[in-house]
């Protein structure tokens, strides 16, 4: 007999696996001696006691899995008691998978889904609440890019590092990520509108903020100015002579009599900033950092509450360089928290490009291979809007399915090129989206021709029929877990301590769209979804279409954290 599932919340992993560990645990009445002598293992870390599986092999027996090692510590000869097995197998809660059965076997303690009752749960009603955060937070968020700003003239693509372009896709992600979770964010700087760096970055769908070409932000300069002046920082005449260098490693120092100068070292020590570099030491106070604290101080001015979130977002070259800036901001009175999100540097072997011709470059070959894929076809305003998609796809697959603190290494060969086949990075995750698109397109002629009916509502459907390996692994491994996934930025920045920098993990959602495409396209080139027009076959083909319909959903949602919209046709 089927499970009923709670309806009150979205089936979710973590509370699975902490219903899973509480029923496992129970009283422990029956923990081993061995256990009760050794205090470490006496109460074992609850997300350790149980493991999602995630690869095909291992999904065929079983979904959760707590290993036989932690089945030793929790019971004598691990062997798990009837009445802990009854709790597991009655699993209920908020949230909570349906159980359909357990046993233990020679690698622990596995459990089993009751696979049709999630189906149902989570494609039945429309899979919206899988598709956004669990949760919305409040706060305002600020990402500031320091590539961006003016040293001192003005920047241009021609200028632009890959390291430094790196930053500002990492910025614009982080900004979508953030928004989705419902933080107030703004960018900085503000950049002069119709300004060439402006054109490239919206050629890359980056919308940064802009302002006319005459505007100015001398007010907020002059008031940044004094308040340095009047810093109790501010280092005097009379304590120039007793000023160390900091270690040798300072900011421009400029030596002309009356010049504003700032004792960072004694900031950071009095204000009780962590994690920042000791080295850091008495600093001349130049007019391009002036401008650079007032445009911070600008993009925090529209925030609605007294404390927001600065992020930094900025090149591990220039790291030094901006913790020297937001040091300074404090010396000023800011009190805003300020964060670091750094980001390794971009390689390119054999050759040095700037950002403008690297986007030049994988335009030509976008172009290029659609050219050699589909022909003369390839021509007209549709076409181009697809090769400039597709080629910001391929940029920002490459520079963010990186850890963001590691290296980037790219090939810039020009006879590399980039494939639209393949599993390699935003190209095949789009060419996959639109294999999406073109199967509801057939569906809907199929309609039009009379051939299949109206999908029905899923409360008609047996969704039992899903039987397939592969659609158990795209409900499991990516529709389930996408909610809790979307949480993890802003939970990283809720982290208190660890100092300055904040290390997010801003590669799990490329990462995740290549996996999801690779098990995707598996999947559809195994299985014939729209099948012969035979009622008895409807039922199956209705319950693909409603996972099909949510995965491409789930397409939508993740590239639109990356700014990315979807292709509808190839």
């Amino acid at each position: 007999m089927e499970n009923t599932v709670e309806q009150s919340s979205p089936l979710r992993i973590t509370p699975t696996v902490r219903a899973l560990s509480s029923a496992l645990r129970g009283k422990r009445e029956n923990v081993s001696e061995s256990s009760r002598e050794n205090g470490d293992r006496l109460f074992p870390d609850p997300e350790k006691l149980w493991f999602k599986e995630s690869s095909a092999k291992n999904l065929r027996n079983r979904d959760f899995l707590s290993p036989t090692t932690m089945l030793n510590t929790l019971y004598a000869d691990g062997q798990v008691p009837s009445a802990v097995m009854s709790r597991v197998l009655s699993l209920r809660g908020s949230g909570v998978l349906p159980v359909a059965g357990g046993e233990v076997m020679g690698e622990g303690l596995r459990v089993r889904v009751d696979r049709a009752a999630a189906f149902r749960s989570v494609l039945a009603g429309g899979a919206t609440e899988y598709l956004k955060p669990s949760s919305q937070k409040q706060g305002c968020v600020v990402l500031n890019c320091p590539a961006l700003h003016p040293k001192p003239d003005t920047l241009t693509p021609e200028t632009l590092t890959l390291g430094q372009l790196r930053t500002v896709l990492l910025a614009d992600h982080m900004g979508a990520l953030l928004r989705r979770q419902g933080f107030a964010v703004s960018y900085c700087p503000t950049l002069p509108e119709n300004s060439n760096i402006i054109t490239f970055l919206r050629s890359l769908g980056i919308d940064w903020p802009a302002a006319e070409a005459n505007w100015t932000n001398e007010e907020r300069e002059e008031k940044i100015q004094a308040a340095l002046e009047s810093s109790t920082y501010r280092q005097r005449e009379t304590e120039r002579g007793r000023r160390t260098s900091g270690g040798g490693k300072k900011m421009e120092e400029d030596e002309t009599e009356g010049a504003l100068r700032v004792n960072l070292k004694r900031a950071f020590q009095e204000e009780g900033l962590l994690g920042y570099d000791p080295s850091l030491g008495t600093c001349t106070v130049h007019r391009d950092s002036v401008s650079h604290l007032a445009q911070l101080d600008l993009a925090t001015s529209d925030c609605m509450v007294p404390m927001a979130t600065v992020l930094h977002v900025t090149s591990c070259q220039d790291e030094f360089r901006q913790q020297q800036i937001a040091v300074l901001w404090r010396a000023s009175g800011a009190t805003h928290t300020q964060r670091h999100l750094v980001c390794g540097p971009v390689k390119t072997p054999g050759s040095q490009l700037t950002a403008a011709q690297y986007l030049q470059l994988r335009r030509g070959q976008m172009k290029e291979a659609s050219e050699m894929k589909y022909g003369d076809q390839v021509e007209g305003q549709t076409w181009d809007d697809i090769i400039r998609v597709m080629t910001s796809a391929t940029v920002r697959f490459e520079l963010l399915s990186t850890v963001h603190t590691s290296p980037v290494t790219l090939d810039v060969q020009k006879e590399g090129g980039v494939s639209t086949k393949g599993p390699r990075g935003g190209v095949f995750v789009m060419y996959n989206c639109a294999r999406l698109h073109t199967l509801f397109d057939s569906y809907e002629r199929g309609v039009e021709k009379g051939l299949y009916p109206e999908i029905p509502e899923g409360s008609q459907l047996d969704f039992s029929a899903l039987k397939e390996e592969g659609e158990w692994l795209l409900l499991f491994n990516y529709l389930i877990p996408f909610s809790e996934l979307l949480d993890q930025s802003g939970q990283a920045l809720d982290c208190e301590g660890g100092g300055a920098r904040v290390n997010i993990k801003t590669e799990q959602i490329c990462k995740f769209l290549v996996s999801l495409s690779k098990d995707f396209s598996s999947y559809y080139n195994r299985v014939h979804v729209l099948g012969e027009p035979l009622p008895h076959l409807f039922n199956q083909m209705f319950c693909r279409l409603y996972l099909l319909r949510a995965l491409r959903e789930l397409y939508h949602s993740a590239l639109d954290t990356l700014n990315l919209p979807p292709i509808r046709q190839l």
